[in-house]
């Protein structure tokens, strides 16, 4: 369960514990109350259903209210009436600008307008209100500054996070609230430095400031905050050293500074912080080595200091580690071998150590890593992949196998007995590995992703291929495979039924980095699942034909088998691979036409037949005449981007165009007629919809 969702849970049961509210037919909202109400629904495009003075007097009646008696709440009043205590319209797709009416319904306790489409400033007035203890304004579109002056002397949960609001936060957020016990506000543009009045907050338990543009270092204040359970302050641009006083935090849970500008040693306090069990620290300027008090730490579960620049041995001391079961310490510098001790952290599934200065060999003591489930070492200086192969099958459970740029020369042994019965992911590419795709392979059943491109690898792609039915990425170019493309890829299930749920499942926040050539720069993706479906069988010798049941991968959505030997048409059955992102057939034997029917791929954004033996027109269609003329070139082609065809001697590229663009201001004109004639209709009718995108 979330913070947000805690408090939710909270307030239900402080409300329902509430003095009864009052059965008499008599009684009423508080005219005040009602009227505010009305000025709230008058700063609305949209309605809320269920409110309309119509409908009913009684505003307590309306929906996402909730009443209690003015005598109830000890109030001296001359006449008993209804006063509004909780106010919750969240996720009604509500449209426009918030009333400083609002700010009148001063018995308001708790108010929720989250997950709307509200923009402006929010109104100053909520920040006046002296009985509100729960306000959530978050995933809004408010823009702005906060109200410097903030009154809400019975605030326990400020939610203004997933916003548009600017400038810094309030020097005086905390004078006033000083029962604040949850202050999100996360996804805004908030700069300036983090206000030493934080510390004025004494009850707060989660603070949460992260991808904002906050600059500055952590003032000392914040780190007297000891009912703190969760600091999390990633994705800004604070800067300077961690202060040892992090260590005053002792109820700390997660600490979470990630993705900033932080510096120096990481502060040897761990010992003090004995119930952290989230340290995420990745993608600064740490230097120096793992504190001890961190690396024994027998509460840390998952430890996180990736693209730093941390250096020495690695040295954790797993039989104090008890509860380790992620460690991320990829893309430092880091040398020496992998520890051997490793497998001695009793919980430890996930590991990345990719991208250091490792070398060696995996430590024998692998055998036993029954936990293991992730392992990346890729871009480290590891030799003897046979070793390493016969070493890590015997880990039980592991799923993610990650080996690129190791095992620089080495041949991919072919070891029968081989056997990783619950791999799904499996990247062993540009480490220039010789010899042919090895049998054992195919018993890997569960394979969801193969990367063993930008290597040596030859002889013929093997048909078993298409007998893996979760296998949604395939990518084998920049190879010397030979032979015909299997017939049986055509039938892989995965590429012809997709279904993200088979994949998407928790894994580790661990990068993984798809390379489009040797110059480019990597793309990253944090999950497996976000790989886009692909089948790359580029840079190699194969030949034969292009199979026309490649239509049947309707859930493909990137197909390249650029630089081979490819001969024959170009099946006109490619127009049912309807999820298509990426074609490229270039530098090949094809013959014939481009087939016409292609131009339905309307996802199509990526497209080349350049340097083939093709002839005829190029199709006409909305995708193609995106595409650029490198995309036909080294073809006997006409149309628009190539020569005129025969037939259109007389017609240029130029009048061609023109013609197009006349042709496409008819069509818009259409569409524009047809859009006004519906608004005209939509206005006759009783409410006005505006709506957002």
């Amino acid at each position: 369960m979330s913070v947000q969702d805690f408090w939710v849970v909270i307030f239900v049961i402080g409300f329902c514990f509430q003095p009864p509210v009052l059965s008499s037919q008599n009684l009423t909202c508080h005219p005040n109350d009602l009227k505010a109400l009305e000025e709230f629904m008058g700063g609305l495009q949209t309605v809320i259903g269920g409110w309309a003075k119509n409908f009913s007097d009684d505003c307590c009646k309306w929906a996402g209210i909730t009443c209690n008696s003015s005598f109830s709440l000890g109030l001296d009043d001359s006449v008993d009436t209804y006063r509004v205590v909780e106010l919750d319209v969240s996720s009604r797709k509500l449209i426009g600008n918030l009333s400083e009416s609002l700010g009148n319904l001063e018995q308001l306790r708790a108010l929720n307008l989250s997950h709307n489409f509200l923009k402006n400033s929010p109104p100053a007035s909520l920040f006046q209100l002296p009985n509100l203890e729960y306000l959530d304004l978050s995933s809004n579109y408010f823009s702005g500054p906060i109200p410097v002056d903030i009154n809400l002397p019975s605030l326990l949960f400020l939610d203004i996070s997933q916003n548009f609001l600017n400038g810094s936060i309030p020097q005086r957020i905390c004078a006033s609230s000083t029962r604040l016990q949850v202050l999100n506000l996360a996804v805004n543009y908030l700069s300036g430095t983090l206000p030493p009045s934080l510390g004025n907050c004494s009850s707060l338990e989660d603070l949460c400031l992260l991808t904002n543009n906050l600059s500055g270092g952590v003032p000392e204040g914040i780190y007297r905050l000891q009912n703190l359970t969760r600091l999390t302050i990633q994705d800004n641009k604070l800067s300077g050293p961690l202060s040892k006083d992090v260590g005053n935090l002792i109820n700390l849970n997660r600490l979470d500074i990630s993705t900033n500008w932080f510096s120096g040693s990481i502060p040897d306090v761990f010992h003090s912080l004995g119930r952290l069990q989230y340290f995420v620290a990745h993608s600064n300027n740490f230097s120096g080595g793992i504190p001890p008090s961190l690396s024994s730490s027998p509460t840390i579960s998952l430890l996180n200091v990736r693209n730093n620049l941390l250096e020495g041995p690695i040295d954790l001391n797993c039989s104090a580690m008890t509860s380790l079961a992620s460690l991320d310490l990829g893309s430092n510098q880091f040398d020496g071998e992998i520890p051997s001790n490793l497998p001695s952290c009793p919980h430890l599934n996930n590991i990345n150590l990719a991208r250091n200065n490792l070398s060696g060999q995996i430590p024998d003591s692998f055998k036993d890593f029954h936990t293991l489930n992730y392992l990346s070492l890729s871009n480290s200086s590891h030799s003897n992949l046979s070793s390493a192969l016969q070493i890590l099958q015997q880990c039980q459970n592991l799923t993610t196998l990650v080996l690129t740029m190791n095992f620089y020369g080495e041949e991919l042994p072919a070891d029968p007995n081989l056997h990783f019965a619950k791999l799904k992911v499996l990247i062993i590419a540009n480490s220039r590995l010789t010899g042919s795709l090895p049998q054992w392979l195919s018993k890997s059943s569960r394979l969801q992703l193969l990367d063993i491109s930008w290597n040596c690898l030859e002889g013929t792609v093997p048909a078993w291929f298409g007998n893996f039915t979760n296998l949604f990425y395939l990518d084998i170019s920049n190879n010397s495979f030979t032979g015909d493309i299997p017939r049986s890829l055509t039938g892989l299930q995965s590429l012809i039924y997709w279904n993200v749920s088979k994949v998407q499942e928790p894994s580790p926040d661990f990068p993984l980095f798809r390379k489009k050539n040797v110059s480019a720069r990597a793309l990253q993706y944090n999950q497996v699942w976000s790989f886009p479906p692909t089948l790359a069988l580029s840079n190699n010798y194969l030949s034969g034909q292009i199979w026309p049941e490649f239509g049947n991968l309707k859930s493909l959505h990137v197909f390249d088998l650029k630089f081979n030997n490819l001969s024959g048409s170009i099946p006109s059955s490619l127009s049912n691979m309807t999820s298509l992102e990426a074609l490229d057939l270039s530098h090949n034997k094809l013959s014939g036409i481009i087939p016409s029917s292609l131009t339905r791929l309307s996802f199509l954004s990526k497209f080349s037949v350049a340097y083939n033996q093709l002839e005829g027109a190029i199709p006409s269609g909305v995708q193609f005449w995106t595409f650029p003329n490198s995309s036909f070139e080294g073809n006997s082609l006409c149309g628009d981007l190539a020569p005129p065809c025969p037939s259109k001697v007389n017609t240029s590229p130029v009048q061609t165009r023109k013609s197009r663009l006349e042709l496409g201001g008819v069509y818009i004109g259409i569409a524009v007629g047809f859009v006004f004639g519906v608004a005209c209709f939509i206005v006759t009718d009783r409410y006005v919809w505006t709506w957002h995108f």
